[in-house]
């Protein structure tokens, strides 16, 4: 792994992001493994978890994940997403977190040595460029190898170090996961926190 002695790390986790990239490589992550996985490598300290979360009445799959992280050892950052109805007249989910993530990664820049950022979203080029000119290194994780990538070339081209998930996910994976079908209006587990509640898969 990319770090220096005595390096002051921070990661920052696009929840959302690194849900979509897991299950296109097939695994689901472990996040106890991770985060150790990290401390192993690098002096953490913080792990920010970010995650939109849909506030109703009914049971949300994310919320034994978001219970769980904020006990061990994760900064949980969330805010409510957005429910609509798109042209096609189905449900849809939205909850962008680039801001959260910006915000807190600037305010903590003078704090830290490298940023590991878990997204590869093109919207961040600008964030890690800015976070650069204060000196802090910038270590991207996300994927080539999934169809498509899931990680922007400008991306890739402006940050130090590109981790490439699928490389690193032997060491926090939870367990394979294999294309599956579940009855439809069954919710997902809280190990697919992000699922669609009304993809039948």
């Amino acid at each position: 792994m990319p770090f220096l002695p005595n390096e002051r790390v921070a990661l920052f986790i696009d929840g959302a992001n690194l849900y979509s990239a897991s299950r296109n490589l097939g695994f689901d992550v472990d996040y106890r493994n991770l985060l150790e996985y990290f401390k192993k490598k690098a002096n953490v300290i913080r792990a920010y978890y970010y995650s939109a979360v849909l506030e109703t009445e009914e049971y949300s799959p994310l919320k034994p994940l978001t219970d769980w992280l904020a006990y061990n050892g994760y900064a949980l950052v969330t805010k409510p997403a957005k429910e609509f109805t798109d042209a096609a007249g189905r449900r849809r989910v939205k909850g962008n977190m680039d801001i959260e993530i910006a915000v807190d990664m600037l305010e903590l820049a003078d704090k830290i040595d490298h940023v590991v950022l878990f997204s590869g979203d093109s919207d961040f080029r600008r964030l890690i460029e800015a976070v650069q000119r204060k000196g802090v290194r910038v270590s991207v994780v996300s994927s080539v190898r999934t169809s498509p990538p899931m990680v922007a070339d400008e991306l890739r081209r402006q940050c130090d170090i590109f981790l490439e998930l699928a490389e690193i996910a032997p060491e926090f994976t939870r367990r394979q996961t294999e294309p599956r079908h579940r009855p439809a209006g069954v919710r997902g587990t809280p190990a697919e926190p992000y699922a669609d509640p009304d993809d039948p898969r």
